[in-house]
């Protein structure tokens, strides 16, 4: 990496001005794992890229806006190089994230996320969830199906994330049109809650109220569904936090990625591991990320929440206790 770096310019590379991390994520154990996925054989016509600077191509089209061409000039490739690499490099991310979540929820995990959540204000939770639209080019197929409430072509990510931001579950590749809800009802997380939950988590009123799933009063407000909604809202900003630093560090999802549907999806779980392994290791964040981002979200801004309605009794007293001890502690 050290040599690639030279060749390439430190200063020019994106962990040269402090853009992802990266030369520490080389070092991460994680990425090494990525080796035998990557490694090709030199043959007479020509010498094989290396591990490290295919993954070094992937990182700077994930962590940039540059185009294609753009970043095969940089490392002195071809265009399509640059395509096939960072499809290759991020299949080959993607296992690892089972590796990430199976060490990140465990019991005394799942305690530290509970003592997380209590000291941002809401007890016995164990996670936050929302989705963000990832804008995309028109799909070749059923296009309309991607065109979101806003006017757009996007895929949707829907994570749960923990009370440090951290991706806990992932769920990539449903298209813009469909709805938050319906997202939820078909993923393997809601199965998995639905089973056995003994600990809430929190989400916006697109989401279904469940005696494990807490969501916002939106009618007939009163001072204590008031301050029940803050309590909420308040620890489900982790969550749109985390969707923010994805964004802000991997700025390719920003990009309307020029990419088959079918291969989207992998390019998103494979940010979503970069940005667990990032925030676990404490890689530093430039608040001047946050503001690009912000003017790039500007361009591409998510579609209004459609809460719906309807719930299990138990959910409904779940909530209404909460509600009131809230009111009494507070």
């Amino acid at each position: 990496i050290y040599s690639l770096c030279d060749q390439a310019g430190r200063d020019e590379m994106p962990w040269g001005r402090g853009k992802v991390g990266a030369e520490s994520l080389f070092k991460h154990k994680y990425l090494f794992e990525l080796a035998p996925a990557l490694r090709r054989k030199d043959t007479r016509m020509r010498a094989a890229i290396s591990v490290e600077k295919r993954v070094a191509i992937a990182l700077w089209k994930l962590a940039t806006l540059d185009c294609y061409h753009s970043v095969a000039n940089q490392f002195r490739v071809g265009r399509s190089t640059v395509g096939v690499t960072l499809s290759q490099v991020c299949k080959a991310i993607n296992p690892i994230n089972r590796i990430l979540l199976r060490r990140m929820v465990t019991p005394g995990n799942v305690r530290e996320i509970i003592a997380g959540f209590n000291e941002l204000g809401f007890q016995n939770c164990g996670g936050a969830i929302d989705g963000t639209h990832i804008p995309i080019l028109a799909p070749d197929h059923l296009a309309s199906e991607y065109i979101n409430r806003k006017g757009y072509f996007s895929m949707v990510l829907q994570a749960l994330v923990d009370h440090r931001g951290r991706f806990m579950d992932i769920n990539a590749g449903w298209s813009g049109k469909v709805h938050d809800a319906r997202i939820f009802r078909n993923s393997g997380l809601f199965r998995r809650l639905h089973a056995e939950m003994p600990v809430v988590i929190l989400g916006d009123p697109a989401y279904p109220l469940m005696p494990w799933l807490m969501k916002p009063y939106t009618r007939n407000l009163d001072p204590d569904k008031e301050r029940f909604n803050y309590q909420l809202s308040r620890c489900r900003m982790v969550v749109e936090c985390a969707f923010g630093r994805l964004k802000a560090r991997w700025r390719a999802l920003y990009g309307r990625l020029d990419l088959h549907e079918d291969k989207i999806p992998i390019v998103i779980s494979a940010c979503c591991v970069l940005h667990n392994i990032c925030e676990s290791r404490g890689e530093r964040f430039r608040n001047s990320w946050t503001i690009e981002a912000q003017r790039l979200e500007n361009a591409y801004q998510q579609p209004d929440t459609r809460g719906i309605r309807g719930a299990q009794l138990r959910a409904v007293r779940i909530r209404d206790a909460l509600k009131t001890h809230f009111s009494t502690v507070g």
